[in-house]
């Protein structure tokens, strides 16, 4: 969702972005010339501390790191949570987004809902931003923009799609809860998100979408993206049930840094923004 004007005459070159959950944030400062990743950084909030609030955390994380501090020609917010759906363009209607979300998640009359347009694919992403946290950073900011990660994400693997015409299947890790991603040469057949505590509650969502869709555990192919490693429970009941899983290759979408392929992989929405 578009906040934010741009003007030209006082160009840095650099735009920030900034993915935020409910368990903290990680930045990264793009250099918009050369399309590069010139700072980034993660940091963990502790829930457990005593009167947690996450104003307070959001408001340390700028008094300790300077890059948040600093002028950018875009600064783009990217709400991460489990609180979306698509819809598509020929079904959608702007004064009907909380019906759209309340087959899949609680809605109250006090939320606010927000919408993502994604026109090269006639979709819509609509979803419930932290408000809270958009009224802070306006303080902050000023105004900017700001997005739902799935707004991010979907799109650049329909992108990587384009002339495959098998089904393929990816898990998008985070915290409690995954997405799953179903593709087909760019289109989405699948969006949705599980919350989840042990592998066997993870593996059951897999098996049972992939049965929804007639996808044969022994031909079709499982990338897995975001906090997962091959050594993980995760990655290992997978491959105990599905033939073809592989942790994603993030060298096919990020070429523009120089960080691991476990970096690339766990912040792959945050480095394609």
């Amino acid at each position: 969702m578009l906040t934010k004007e741009i003007n030209i005459t006082k160009k840095v070159f650099k735009k920030l972005s900034i993915q935020i959950s409910l368990n903290g944030l990680s930045y990264c400062c793009f250099d918009t010339l050369n399309k590069t990743i010139i700072t980034f950084k993660e940091i963990n909030f502790d829930q457990k501390e005593p009167n947690f609030k996450i104003e307070n955390a959001i408001n340390d994380s700028f008094t300790n790191y300077p890059e948040l501090r600093e002028l950018y020609d875009e600064v783009l917010v990217i709400h991460a949570n489990n609180l979306s759906t698509f819809v598509p363009q020929s079904l959608f209607d702007e004064d009907y987004l909380g019906s759209y979300l309340q087959y899949n998640i609680k809605v109250f009359n006090t939320d606010f809902f927000a919408f993502d347009v994604i026109p090269n694919y006639e979709l819509n992403s609509v979803y419930i931003p932290y408000v809270n946290i958009n009224n802070l950073l306006i303080d902050h900011f000023g105004s900017f923009d700001y997005k739902h990660s799935s707004t991010i994400l979907v799109p650049t693997l329909l992108i990587a799609s384009k002339n495959k015409d098998e089904k393929k299947m990816f898990v998008h890790f985070s915290s409690f809860h995954f997405e799953i991603i179903i593709v087909e040469n760019q289109k989405l057949l699948l969006y949705n998100s599980f919350d989840y505590n042990t592998p066997e509650d993870y593996i059951y969502y897999i098996l049972f979408t992939a049965e929804q869709l007639n996808l044969n555990p022994e031909n079709f192919h499982l990338d897995l993206i975001g906090d997962i490693e091959s050594k993980s429970e995760y990655f290992k009941i997978a491959y105990k049930y599905i033939r073809n899983v592989s942790l994603i290759n993030s060298e096919d979408f990020n070429k523009n840094n120089n960080f691991s392929e476990v970096e690339n992989r766990k912040h792959f929405i945050l480095f394609n923004s």
